[in-house]
């Protein structure tokens, strides 16, 4: 199930005043570093999550509907269902009804029954879904842990620029690792 963003977040869950701010830099110089920082941040906790911070658009594909009609997701929080398409045998989509689909916004799940899904016309991405993830749109939509966790990440980093290249710089700082450990999701 390959996931394609669409559209990225409008905002980050901070600005660049406020991490000016409790990084204690008084100077404008490091504005478009401490920028894509944060924007590393962000993702970063994302990918350790499973967890889209501020909402963005998302393109599920499918090559064929799910048995049970259920179709659970790797990455949320779901806010909502944008669109679904079916693709004919000749390439053609076609779009399906929104209403004949279920959302458990809290799960992560989108069901329909599997009797009222058409069958795609082809055998590889004949399906695509395309979905607004994440907590909200305005910063204060995220969870104050995540958002704890970005600002955080982006002061290691900050701090430790030389590092990156180092062996362990893919590991999260013991404390955001904390931060965030109630908001990953867990396979069983």
């Amino acid at each position: 199930m390959p996931m394609l963003l669409l559209a990225g977040p409008a905002a980050e869950p901070w600005t660049v005043a406020d991490l000016k701010s409790f990084l204690r830099v008084e100077h404008d110089a490091d504005d478009a570093v401490i920028a894509s920082l944060l924007t590393a941040a962000r993702a970063q906790i994302e990918v350790a999550t499973g967890k889209m911070l501020l909402a963005q658009r998302w393109r599920l594909v499918l090559d064929a509907w799910p048995r049970d009609g259920r179709i659970v997701l790797r990455a949320g929080p779901l806010r909502s269902l944008i669109a679904v398409r079916s693709y004919d045998e000749r390439g053609y989509a076609h779009g399906l009804d929104l209403d004949s689909f279920v959302l458990d916004l809290a799960g992560g799940v989108i069901a329909s029954p599997p009797w009222a899904l058409p069958e795609p016309g082809r055998d590889i991405a004949g399906i695509e879904l395309d979905l607004e993830l994440g907590y909200g749109t305005a910063p204060d939509d995220v969870p104050a842990p995540l958002r704890h966790a970005v600002r955080t990440l982006v002061a290691q980093w900050y701090d430790n620029r030389g590092g990156a290249a180092d062996a362990g710089a893919a590991v999260l700082p013991g404390g955001v690792a904390g931060m965030i450990a109630s908001y990953r999701a867990v396979a069983l």
